[in-house]
This record gives C-alpha cells, sequence and structure tokens, in this order.
C-alpha cells in the first residue's frame, strides 16, 4: 500500500514546487488552531481541583469533567470524520469553531444558576467543536506536505498545542484558582462564588470567533489524492478497519491521551499531598503549566529529531521513559517526587502526533475515515482518569499513578512491534 501522496486538487502532481508557499500559508494558519485548543483543554486542570472544592466533589466525581469534555470525541469524532469528508477541511474547522465557541459562552449561565450538570453540559458542547476541529486538522497537517515529514510536521504543530497548555495553568491559576481560599480557613465551600470562570471563559468565546473570521479569509488548498492511493485489495478497501497498525493506534492514541490527562488533571493534588510538596492550589496550580511547557519544549526538539531517527523507536523510547520516571516519583518524596512527575510531560511530547501518522500512514482516501477513528480513542482522556479517580479515593493518588504505567507500556510495544504495516 503506497504512503499518501497528497497533491492540489486544482493542479497536477507536477506543480509541487510552485504549491510549497501555499502549504506553508496553510500550515501557518492550521497551527494557530493547535494553539487554541491546547490552551481550552489544559484549562480543565485548573477546573477540577476548583469544582471539586466548591462541589466538595470525591476524585471520581471532579473527574465527570473529563468524561464530558473527552467523551465528546468518542461520541462525535466518527460523525465529525464523516462531516469533514463532506464539506472539506476548512468548513468542518469554521463550523467547529462556532460550536466551540457556544460551549465557551455556556459557561456563563452555568456559573450564574451554581449547577454542576451544567458546567458539563458546556464542557460537553466545547468539546465537540475542539473534536471537529481535531478531526479536520490532524490529517490536514499529517498530508499537507512529503509523508516522510508527516511526523515532524504533526509534531511542530503539536508544539503550538503544548505553548496553549503551557499558558493555560499559569493563566487558569491566576484568574480562578487565586479566588479559591483554602478550605481549612472556616469558609463554608458551598458558598464560595463560582463566577471566576465567567470572564475567561467569555473571552475564549470571542476569540474563537475572531479566529474563525479571520480563518475564513485565509485560501486553504484542496487537498485530493494521487490514484496511487487507492487501495487494490478487495479486503483493504472495504474499511480503514482492515489495517492492521491503524486499529493498534487507536488503542495507542487511547492508552496515550488517558495516561497524560490523568496525569495532568490530579498534580494539583498530588502536588498538595503532605509527604509530596504541601503546596497550596494556587502555586500548584502553576506548577501544572511545568508538565505541559516540558511538553512544548520536547515537541520542539521533536520536530527535528523525527527528521534524524526512526519514529517508532523514538515513541518506544519516550514511552519507556515516562515509566521510568513515573516509578522514580512513587518510590520518591519532596521535590524528585514532584520533578520527575512535572518531567513526565517531555517524555508524552512526541506520542500523540508520533502514533497518529503511524497508524494513518498508506491510508489514502481512508485518511479522514482514520481520522475521526483516532479522535474517537481520544475518549481515553474520559476513561482513564475517571478510572484513576476511582482507584485515588479507594487507595489513595500514588497507587493511581499506577494505572497510566499500564498505559505507557502499551506505547512501549505499539512503537516496536504494533506500528508496523503489513
Amino acid at each position: 500500500m503506497a504512503s499518501p501522496s497528497p497533491i492540489l486538487a486544482s493542479q497536477p502532481a507536477t506543480a509541487a514546487p510552485e504549491t510549497r508557499p501555499r502549504y506553508t500559508s496553510a500550515l501557518s494558519a492550521v497551527t494557530t488552531l493547535f494553539f487554541l485548543w491546547g490552551f481550552i483543554t489544559c484549562l480543565n486542570d485548573i477546573l477540577i481541583p476548583y469544582l471539586k472544592a466548591i462541589f466538595q466533589l470525591s476524585f471520581a466525581l471532579a473527574n465527570l469533567i473529563n468524561l464530558c469534555f473527552f467523551g465528546a470525541y468518542f461520541l462525535m469524532s466518527i460523525p465529525a470524520g464523516k462531516l469533514v469528508a463532506r464539506v472539506g477541511y476548512k468548513r468542518g474547522m469554521l463550523l467547529g469553531f462556532g460550536v466551540a465557541a457556544l460551549g465557551a459562552y455556556l459557561f456563563y449561565p452555568a456559573a450564574a444558576q451554581r449547577v454542576y450538570g451544567l458546567f458539563l453540559g458546556a464542557l460537553f458542547v466545547l468539546a465537540s467543536g475542539i473534536t471537529i476541529l481535531q478531526v479536520a486538522a490532524n490529517p490536514y497537517v499529517a498530508i499537507l506536505g512529503p509523508a516522510e515529514s508527516a511526523s515532524s510536521r504533526l509534531t511542530l504543530t503539536q508544539a503550538f498545542n503544548s505553548l496553549g497548555t503551557f499558558l493555560a495553568p499559569l493563566l487558569g491559576s491566576a484568574l480562578i484558582l487565586s479566588r479559591l481560599p483554602k478550605l481549612d480557613s472556616g469558609v463554608d465551600a458551598r458558598a464560595i462564588d463560582v463566577t471566576a470562570v465567567q470572564v475567561p471563559y467569555l473571552v475564549i468565546g470571542t476569540i474563537l470567533l475572531l479566529i474563525s473570521l479571520l480563518l475564513s479569509r485565509v485560501h486553504l488548498p484542496r487537498i485530493a489524492y494521487a490514484p496511487a492511493d487507492a487501495p487494490t485489495d478487495a479486503a483493504e478497501a472495504a474499511s480503514a478497519w482492515s489495517y492492521r497498525h491503524l486499529v493498534l493506534g487507536v488503542v495507542g492514541i487511547f492508552a496515550y491521551v488517558g495516561a497524560e490527562v490523568a496525569i495532568g488533571s490530579h498534580i494539583v493534588n498530588y502536588l498538595a499531598l503532605p509527604d509530596v510538596m504541601n503546596l497550596d492550589a494556587e502555586t500548584a496550580g502553576s506548577r501544572v503549566s511545568l508538565y505541559w511547557g516540558a511538553a512544548m519544549i520536547g515537541r520542539f526538539a521533536g520536530a527535528y529529531l523525527l527528521n534524524k531517527f526512526a519514529p517508532s523507536k523514538l515513541l518506544a523510547f519516550n514511552a519507556l521513559g515516562a515509566i521510568l520516571l513515573i516509578l522514580v516519583s512513587l518510590s520518591t518524596s519532596g521535590e524528585v517526587a514532584m520533578w520527575s512527575l512535572l518531567a513526565v510531560g517531555l517524555m508524552n511530547s512526541l506520542m500523540f502526533s508520533t502514533i497518529f501518522t503511524l497508524a494513518v500512514a498508506g491510508l489514502g482516501h481512508f485518511t479522514e475515515q482514520a481520522s475521526g477513528l483516532l479522535c474517537t480513542a481520544i475518549v481515553g482522556g474520559a476513561l482513564v482518569p475517571l478510572l484513576f479517580g476511582l482507584v485515588a479515593d479507594h487507595s489513595g493518588l500514588r497507587t493511581a499513578l499506577l494505572l497510566p504505567v499500564l498505559c505507557y507500556a502499551y506505547i512501549v510495544w505499539y512503537g516496536l512491534r504494533g506500528s508496523r504495516r503489513g
């Protein structure tokens, strides 16, 4: 099966040199999307400890935030894949912006009514828009240029996603967690005002609409596939499910997102443990940015490294590094426990883009369908943290960290064996 060879639908394949500037412009425009959804997604790491304290929730109930947000990927990704295949990448992105903006605006009435269920509903709508953006933008970046540099290209755009995840905890801690008094100060948590989330999400919704307006005026070249990309085997032609490396990659995305979100969502509570750092919520929240900042650094470096080393081997190496760092954190205390867990973000850096591009390699006109399946697997960010919360409620946060270890172990195997085509 040949690797995807994207060409402009309006021009012959021989016009590649002339299309490079257009590819550069399109790639720059799409990169802004990665920054925005990174920022929005990482705000969940601030919402979880904030709403947990406000509504006096258990870890399991607080993780309903992740369930609603990442559950949207499970419910909406396949329909979004069909939508993008029908209307095109650009229109799909514009629709995604509109839905995400609506979800952000719904935070205002949710806070005004002070109802946890309304927050969850707003998050689901917001995440549905982000899902459409993901389904449209990830494969667009992957096929917007030479197939051999797809992992490097997607990793570079993911680095700007990490820039958003780096800034979100800093701003979220200053604007949201700073409004959260210590619960041992005699303040009744049920009486604390939850309107601290209204202004940030109103601003987010407005920015989403403005970027959507700008994107509508940017030319994004329409991508078509060369005839060589059409499957010739009858079994292969039936569905993207016929590709083993894709199916195993779906599991890989599930494991990666689940592990990354489970760790990121509980860093604030982990650093508040007496035997770790005993930090207050605002200070611990600012440290979350280091976890995502490490991923940003790793992705900028990875854009270079993926052109020098086999992506599958780098994936296995990083997953193994994540396992070792978690085990170090579990077996230590104080600053060693803190820094080793935060450093897992560096190991996470290459995983999504590398698993994604390894999984869609050689799928030709099944790329949109495969993207929908892979984005569906982002539901790992809902289910793994929920299970993490249940374990934490019964056995403690340290024990719960063994769950991400299992997820990373699968990714080691996928990098070494499961990503092989054939």
